[in-house]
């Protein structure tokens, strides 16, 4: 299916799908189309520090503009209460500069944070909002956005539930073959949404995806990759039986959490969820470390571009209103990594990574680095101003 298909498909099954929408606070107002934009906020990370040029903002949305002067690979979050994440951006390599969006509807103190290593709680301080409430995408085309998307993410869950107990149940049955065959069909699902989980305290991510090389130190290693090393490297151990329960009860609260009312997922959320599908692509899966024991790698590295796609999909009627040949472009290169993905079909799935020479590692790289390029941009411009 080439990818104008693929994003017809996306889009109606983003219109298709049930939704319980949540409700806006009565006395919160929207926001102002023709407010001009805010300043930025520049953010300048390293391994010991994470400073800001203001720790204070008006309702609404917030820029920051992190440069990571550091050693490390960083990260930047933006936390609100309950440890909820409310914009977030990943694999900030040393010396490069990357933009995030937050929409910050109500008045309070929030938190941010950089976590230089991409490990721990981060340097962390407070970050405080003042003024009116405002809604977040209430209305048109950014309300349309909203709701679509998280159709989308339900039928998701709703999958992942159903494919994840397929998994497990093989794993309780001691049925290694049968685990193997469903472990890259179930995290599937996962992959295409797995921003989204991350938006959720609780370590709800760690505990269903951690790999054993982001393992700190008495930190318990649970969910996907730790049965996926049973699988391919040790045999099912004694504890495999409680570690698919626990994995079949985390996507359970995965998706109880998208499916409250009160939960919504903005426009700006969605583009910037779109990118970090991308950055995971570029950080663990072109290197063969995210699916290390089973080499299933391609499975995870299509369904984050599928659910980058469906991402920018939701979001496309605000992007083609303001900057239509973006648009066009962003098409092109999902394209162009669709085209080198079915390369390495094999059947109904994908050649083992470890079959996957350097050279064309590398030229999957420049492919997802090019799409990339274009799709960091899709943020800036859908942003409520």
């Amino acid at each position: 299916m080439n990818l104008h298909s693929s994003l017809a498909i996306a889009t109606a099954a983003l219109a298709g799908l049930a939704l319980t929408s949540c409700q806006a606070k009565e006395e919160a107002k929207p926001a102002d189309p023709g407010k001009s934009a805010p300043a930025e906020i520049a953010v300048t990370a390293s391994d010991t520090a994470c400073e800001l040029s203001g720790t204070e903002a008006s309702t609404g949305s917030s820029t920051f503009v992190i440069t990571n002067n550091g050693t490390k690979v960083t990260e930047f979050y933006v936390y609100g209460e309950g440890e909820r994440v409310m914009g977030e951006v990943e694999n900030i390599s040393p010396g490069l500069q990357r933009k995030l969006i937050v929409q910050l509807g109500e008045p309070g103190t929030y938190q941010t944070a950089c976590k230089p290593g991409m490990v721990g709680d981060g340097m962390r301080a407070d970050f405080k909002v003042t003024g009116d409430s405002v809604k977040i995408d209430d209305e048109g085309k950014f309300k349309e956005a909203s709701e679509n998307y998280k159709r989308y993410v339900n039928s998701q869950t709703d999958a992942l539930i159903a494919a994840t107990q397929v998994f497990v149940d093989a794993v309780k049955k001691g049925d290694a073959n049968a685990a193997k065959a469903q472990f890259p069909i179930a995290r599937t699902y996962y992959e295409r949404i797995e921003p989204v989980a991350e938006s959720f305290p609780n370590d709800l991510d760690p505990r269903i995806d951690l790999r054993e090389a982001d393992l700190e130190p008495g930190q318990k290693w649970t969910g996907f990759h730790a049965l996926e090393k049973q699988l391919w490297v040790s045999g099912l151990q004694p504890d495999a039986k409680a570690l698919a329960d626990q994995l079949a009860a985390d996507v359970m609260e995965l998706n109880d959490g998208v499916k409250a009312p009160e939960y919504k997922i903005d426009s700006t959320q969605i583009a910037g969820g779109a990118q970090g599908l991308l950055d995971e692509v570029s950080a663990s899966k072109i290197t063969g470390e995210e699916d290390i024991f089973s080499h299933t790698d391609l499975w995870d590295f299509k369904a984050n571009v599928e659910g980058s796609q469906t991402a920018v999909a939701s979001v496309r009627p605000i992007l083609d209103e303001r900057n239509a040949e973006l648009g066009k472009k962003v098409d092109q290169r999902f394209t162009e990594v669709e085209a080198l993905l079915e390369k390495y079909r094999e059947g109904d799935g994908f050649v083992s990574y470890d079959k996957v020479t350097e050279p064309q590692r590398q030229e999957l790289s420049r492919a997802v680095d090019a799409l990339s390029k274009e799709v960091s941009q899709v943020q800036g411009v859908i942003a409520p101003q």
